[in-house]
């Protein structure tokens, strides 16, 4: 089975478990049911916005996607648990529609940041539709290779190999790659968790088409307010 495939599945399950239709998810995130029914089947790739909002409604990581155990390190070199060496080979990844790759980098569970490996490539962005999304905690980017543009609110910013940048990402934001070759950054985000737990922005506080970002996929989430549904 492919890596769509297995996705689409753990999708389905977690949907199922939670006894959701597919026309409460469609309606709960912006999109049709058969595109719904598409992602889940493996027959299409989601938008990395639709990905979005579809982990955030079913309240699932990206950990639970790539069928990775929370409680176990991805792969280990040592026997020591402070230390956890993961080859570039062996990096969990999620191709998404539209050219975009996420590579989960070593972390640990209930880590300070989340990590990610993100690649765009030429034409690709973090929304299809153009919508802009936000998330709790802040952002920090290093680009590696190629040109990115970010847009904070009605602000765009390109940032090229070498350029850095941080943001506090509750401000509506999205990427894209305009240039011609493809654009690969490490990204962080930290201050996802108060000392409470698991952080998150209401939904009441954004309009229901809007998707969230990375952050919101990275790990399980408390749950979704009833608005929500």
């Amino acid at each position: 089975m492919s890596i769509e495939n297995e996705i689409g599945a753990r999708l389905r399950q977690r949907r199922e478990t939670l006894g959701v239709s597919l026309r409460s998810v469609a309606h709960a995130v912006g999109v049709s049911p058969s595109l719904i029914s598409q992602v889940e089947t493996g027959k299409t790739q989601p938008s990395v916005a639709t990905l979005y909002s579809l982990a955030n409604f079913l309240s699932i990581s990206v950990d639970e996607l790539l069928g990775i155990a929370n409680d176990e390190p991805v792969q280990s070199a040592l026997p020591s648990q402070s230390l956890n060496i993961q080859r570039g080979v062996d990096n969990p990844l999620i191709e998404m529609e539209n050219g975009v790759r996420w590579e989960r980098l070593a972390m640990g569970a209930g880590g300070p940041a989340d990590a990610l490996l993100v690649t765009y490539q030429p034409g690709a962005s973090s929304s299809l539709e153009g919508k802009l999304m936000r998330h709790a905690g802040v952002e920090y980017a290093y680009m590696l290779e190629g040109t990115m543009t970010l847009q904070v609110e009605f602000d765009s910013y390109e940032v090229s190999r070498g350029d850095s940048l941080h943001f506090d990402s509750s401000r509506p934001h999205m990427f894209a790659n305009h240039g011609p070759v493809p654009a690969t950054g490490i990204w962080f985000v930290v201050g996802r968790r108060d000392a409470g737990g698991s952080r998150r922005v209401s939904n009441a506080a954004m309009p229901r088409t809007q998707a969230r970002s990375a952050v919101d996929i990275l790990q399980r989430l408390d749950g979704l307010d009833d608005d929500a549904s």
